[in-house]
């Protein structure tokens, strides 16, 4: 087990970060931050409206986080943006390095716009990511993997944002943006290949049941899609 450093000894944690993420830091004004949420590995702020995080390795990589090799020493007690860079506990948290959070392209032979009602789903579980949205986010995800827009559904969730957690949200209009965490993509890209099995435990084992609702959603949308049977590399 490595030994911690005291931040006074960091002069920056290098970060790689979505591109969205990094835009709406560097548009954001100067100023402290509100701490939503914050633990051993993960640290989740709101900037401007939406929740971002900062990751290390052993956390979920959301794709609306910085994501850092390790937290080291900092708690995030205090976080603020100046000159459009996060600064967690006094220390620089700069992006270095754009990541991809595009899910995958799945084919489709009839693309039809899906529907799934929101209402009942948005907010409904315990924790900082519902199941229900969970759900939504894989159903979301799997119509952008298609390349089929869902505006009916895409309106009447954001209407209802308000009913759950601000990270929750997020990750809502992440999903509706086709991003999605890393886990989700390479099941995606594995679906129809002998490595689906393994792709499809990875994802399952994310969170307490964030990678189960995720998988329940994808699977109810790849059902109400029209696909041709996925050959191995297709996708």
């Amino acid at each position: 087990m490595g030994v911690r450093r005291p931040n006074s000894l960091l002069s920056s944690l290098p970060a790689a970060a979505p591109a969205r993420v990094r835009d709406r830091l560097a548009t954001a004004g100067d100023g402290p931050l509100r701490i939503v949420h914050r633990g051993r590995d993960a640290v989740y702020l709101e900037v401007d409206g939406w929740c971002v995080g900062v990751v290390s390795g052993a956390a979920a990589q959301v794709p609306c986080a910085l994501r850092v090799v390790s937290l080291g020493s900092l708690t995030g007690d205090r976080a603020e943006v100046i000159g459009g860079v996060l600064h967690l506990d006094g220390v620089p948290v700069p992006v270095g390095r754009i990541v991809r959070v595009s899910v995958p392209a799945l084919p489709v032979l009839v693309p039809v716009s899906g529907w799934i009602d929101a209402a009942p789903l948005v907010g409904a579980g315990d924790g900082l990511t519902p199941y229900g949205d969970d759900v939504l986010c894989g159903w979301l995800a799997m119509h952008r993997a298609a390349g089929v827009p869902t505006p009916a559904v895409d309106e009447a969730v954001r209407e209802l944002l308000h009913r759950t957690t601000l990270l929750s949200a997020t990750l809502l209009d992440c999903a509706m943006h086709g991003e999605v965490l890393p886990e989700f993509a390479a099941w995606v890209r594995a679906l129809g290949t002998p490595g689906e099995p393994v792709a499809e435990a990875a994802l399952a084992a994310i969170g307490h049941s964030s990678g189960r609702g995720l998988l329940a959603g994808a699977r109810q949308a790849l059902g109400e899609l029209t696909s041709p049977r996925i050959q191995q590399g297709a996708a």
